[in-house]
């Protein structure tokens, strides 16, 4: 048997990146996966890994009405997986209003109504809650502040959820992956001509394994199907980092 044999799994933002590489995953560990776009659909090589649904998930009201149709259509829903979302740049004293509204909406707003709406269907049954957080949420990153500040509140809420939530069987997790994404290619687009060398002299200097980011495929979709899994019950409230070594936070 597969590690996910039958699990019923709804990845959002599965079109890219880290969500792509975890539908990939997750189908391929044998489950049922349903996945979420916004405007770019799924390349072809992932149209059969998934039910797709388009789903802005900013907007309460779809969110709530895709979790539903995808918890009718699989029979309930074991596993949330909350991939969406975008880093922007912004120095603390450039950050507009409308840049507040924008990622305070994507990356924190967005977290908090996929995870109530799986939370509605998995209460009576348990279920595993996965989202995304950042190392950036921990530390900071003064060309990066309001980003950092929403990823910090989904850190935040992540552990209060699990507080919360975890009579009912549910638990709730976030991780916080150093891997190539579409937001690390903005990122050296923004550090300009010579970002790309800049960035990768300072992740040499920074990730004691290998010297650069991990490949979400390979490095971080493992551990999202542990996760998912069986094994992962008695985990809650975490803010788990695939980094190779470049956070090693403390307690």
């Amino acid at each position: 048997m597969s590690a996910l044999d039958g699990r019923r799994i709804l990845v959002t933002g599965g079109a890219s990146g880290i969500g792509a590489a975890a539908v990939e995953a997750f189908s391929s560990h044998g489950a049922v996966v349903a996945a979420t776009y916004n405007e770019t659909a799924a390349p072809a090589e992932l149209q059969a890994a998934a039910t797709w649904w388009q789903c802005d998930v900013r907007s309460r009201d779809q969110v709530h009405g895709t979790v539903a149709e995808v918890a009718k259509e699989f029979g309930g829903l074991d596993v949330l997986l909350h991939a969406a979302g975008t880093w922007q740049p912004g120095a603390p004293d450039q950050i507009s209003e409308d840049d507040l509204d924008f990622l305070l909406a994507t990356n924190f707003k967005a977290t908090v109504f996929t995870n109530q709406a799986a939370f509605e269907v998995m209460r009576n049954s348990g279920g595993r809650i996965i989202n995304l957080g950042s190392s950036e949420g921990v530390f900071g990153n003064p060309i990066a502040a309001a980003y950092s500040a929403t990823k910090a509140a989904v850190q935040a809420w992540t552990r209060s959820a699990a507080k919360a939530w975890g009579c009912y069987g549910v638990s709730v997790n976030a991780v916080a992956p150093a891997v190539e994404t579409r937001g690390a290619q903005r990122l050296r687009e923004f550090l300009g001509p010579d970002g790309g060398t800049i960035l990768d002299q300072q992740l040499q200097a920074v990730i004691p394994l290998g010297g650069r980011l991990g490949d979400p495929l390979r490095d971080l979709a493992p551990l999202l199907v542990f996760l998912a899994g069986e094994g992962s019950r008695f985990i809650t409230g975490q803010l788990l980092a695939i980094d190779g070594g470049a956070m090693m936070v403390t307690g």
